[in-house]
């Protein structure tokens, strides 16, 4: 299978679990991952330290979940937005989105191909996407074109784990085996929720995906690991 096929399977399936997807997210990780996201915003609102922005653009938006909390933590503190955009491949996922978040605009794209304009946008997030990226390097070439120079990129992340301990065995365990049957029941689709702990364990670490930013021109400006390393949040910046 070649790298466009493969990608387009991936679309396929999100497409597939669509309807499911927010439901499926929260009895997974017990809503946990509401923290995570937060935390991003949060952070990321902190570091670029400035009150008005003319963007910020969410890729592989999903369902919208992340542009919540955007917007969230902007009136939570105080920062003028004057344009929220989502960006997609899976029609599924964007459907969803239109209903669930009113105050957006969606476009219909590809992380390596992002239907805007270059210099464009302060802020580019990525939350539980950038796994699913065949051209991942293209993808965060994107990034650094579209962003504004000082723009962030914001990537909430599963990364690979060397898990070893009692506790991470554990961890293991519950990625591996109770999430597929449970997502798996709640969506129909046992493959798609398979795929997820198979996609982490064939993923980069933190620290490879961290150098595979550096290598397209950003600097990193914050790394955290959230739950027993579950997730990681890595945030890194377009020289001005």
């Amino acid at each position: 299978m070649d790298k466009k096929q493969k990608q387009q399977e991936i679309v396929n399936m999100f497409d597939n679990i669509a309807s499911t997807y927010d439901l499926a997210n929260r009895v997974l990780s017990m809503g946990i991952d509401i923290k995570w996201r937060r935390r991003a915003c949060e952070k990321a609102y902190e570091i670029l330290n400035k009150k008005e922005l003319e963007q910020i653009t969410d890729v592989a938006c999903g369902t919208g979940d992340l542009l919540l909390f955007w917007r969230e933590y902007a009136d939570k503190l105080g920062i003028k937005v004057a344009k929220y955009v989502g960006v997609d491949p899976s029609v599924g996922m964007l459907e969803v989105a239109k209903k669930k978040v009113d105050f957006a605009e969606f476009l219909e794209g590809k992380a390596q191909e992002l239907p805007i304009e270059d210099a464009s946008t302060e802020l580019i997030s990525i939350s539980y996407g950038i796994r699913n990226v065949v051209d991942r390097v293209e993808a965060l070439q994107e990034f650094y074109r579209a962003l504004k120079p000082g723009g962030l990129v914001v990537i909430l992340e599963f990364t690979k784990q060397d898990r070893s301990s009692l506790v991470d065995k554990f961890v293991d365990f519950g990625m591996k085996k109770v999430l597929p049957r449970v997502g798996g029941l709640i969506s129909k689709n046992y493959a798609a929720y398979k795929y997820l702990p198979d996609s982490i364990e064939g993923f980069l670490t933190t620290e490879m995906l961290a150098d595979e930013l550096k290598s397209v021109g950003f600097t990193m400006e914050h790394t955290q690991s959230f739950t027993l390393g579950i997730s990681t949040l890595l945030i890194a910046q377009k020289p001005l």
